[in-house]
């Protein structure tokens, strides 16, 4: 039986990334997950089930509130994670997975949800805010990151990207060719719960500078129109402080099951960020609910009923929000729209990939 290797940045929640890797871990549930350090409580029932190695992070108390500040050495501590001997290793990758050290022998897939978004791209919406001096030291590290970044390549056999948006990220940075498998939506769980629309419109997101929950509090503050915001974050305190409406509410943390009914009856989801290509449009559109978004990146593959935006301020949402306001919506129709992105078919084509690549089906794409 051929030995297979998963590794993933860090699991301590199940997000879109961690869904991918839920997927491909059912493909080999006799896979040992490598990653820096890990929530088991926050994972899901099959994650749960998976032997997971773990880097001494681990063992540093409240990690999870301070491992942002440890990004410039990730590589090193990625490095102290030793792979056992085997034949295949999948990484999931967002940040530093991709540049795990391979065994003797083994090939490598690499799943790109996006190359490191604070090295390539997207520096000014991360760090703009710092101190002068901290943002100098920063810029100096990431270089040395780049240079890292680009080498750990040559270890990479097949690289396979979430969207077409992540495929020409990959083929500008990294000057490598990849299989675009877009991810999987549980559509089973995420369906049409009822017919009547609530009175209010949602975000889905976890409070990130990028993700951009800011413009649409900062929209919906002199409305009198209602907002539930559902996440969680480091910007929690700052979001509470700039919401200056009753109408505005924020949910911590729900089930999948709440969050089914939230879409259900939302009137729209607001996704104001340039993701790379976005679950939560999928979701809400599974449950039969348009999107309102930014018209960037992967949510002009994701978004298939809504409006969208193209400037990232309060004034472009608000305009979006009347707009949309104006528009009727077959809303049992919308979920038919996005069956192609379900897990079986998620599955079946990257266990196809595999077999290709294993096979020396696919052309191996040489740095």
């Amino acid at each position: 039986m051929m030995k297979v290797a998963l590794v993933h940045d860090w699991m301590i929640h199940m997000r879109g990334g961690e869904k991918v890797l839920e997927a491909i871990a059912e493909l080999y549930p006799e896979a040992t997950i490598y990653t820096l350090f890990c929530d088991r409580e926050r994972l899901s029932p099959s994650l749960q089930k998976m032997t997971v190695r773990t880097s001494f992070l681990q063992k540093l108390p409240w990690i999870k509130n301070y491992y942002r500040w440890l990004l410039p050495f990730l590589p090193w501590i990625l490095g102290t994670l030793k792979i056992e001997r085997c034949d295949l290793v999948i990484s999931s990758s967002h940040c530093v997975a991709k540049g795990i050290a391979i065994p003797p022998q083994a090939k490598h897939i690499s799943y790109i949800h996006t190359p490191m978004r604070y090295i390539w791209g997207f520096e000014k919406i991360y760090f703009d805010t710092y101190p002068f001096v901290i943002r100098r030291i920063i810029m100096f590290l990431l270089k040395y990151l780049r240079r890292w970044d680009l080498k750990t390549n040559d270890q990479v056999d097949f690289f396979v990207a979430n969207s077409k948006n992540v495929q020409n990220r990959i083929e500008h940075f990294y000057h490598r060719e990849s299989k675009i498998i877009y991810p999987p939506v549980d559509l089973n769980m995420f369906v049409p719960q009822t017919s009547e629309r609530g009175d209010y419109y949602l975000v889905v997101s976890a409070f990130v500078p990028y993700k951009r929950v800011d413009l649409v509090i900062e929209a919906f503050n002199h409305w009198q129109k209602r907002l539930i915001i559902v996440g969680s974050g480091p910007l929690e305190s700052s979001y509470h402080k700039i919401r200056k409406s009753r109408n505005i509410s924020f949910l911590n943390s729900v089930t999948d099951t709440q969050l089914r009914s939230l879409f259900s009856e939302a009137k729209a989801v607001i996704f104001p960020t340039e993701e790379d290509f976005g679950i939560v449009p999928l979701e809400a559109q599974a449950c039969g609910t348009p999107v309102i978004a930014l018209g960037k990146g992967g949510a002009l593959e994701s978004v298939k009923h809504g409006v969208f935006f193209y400037e990232q301020t309060p004034e472009a949402i608000r305009q979006a929000v009347l707009e949309f306001e104006t528009k009727s919506f077959d809303y049992s129709a919308i979920p038919q729209a996005v069956t192609q992105f379900n897990k079986d078919h998620f599955q079946n084509q990257f266990s196809e990939f595999v077999r290709e690549c294993l096979g020396q089906g696919v052309e191996h794409a040489a740095p």
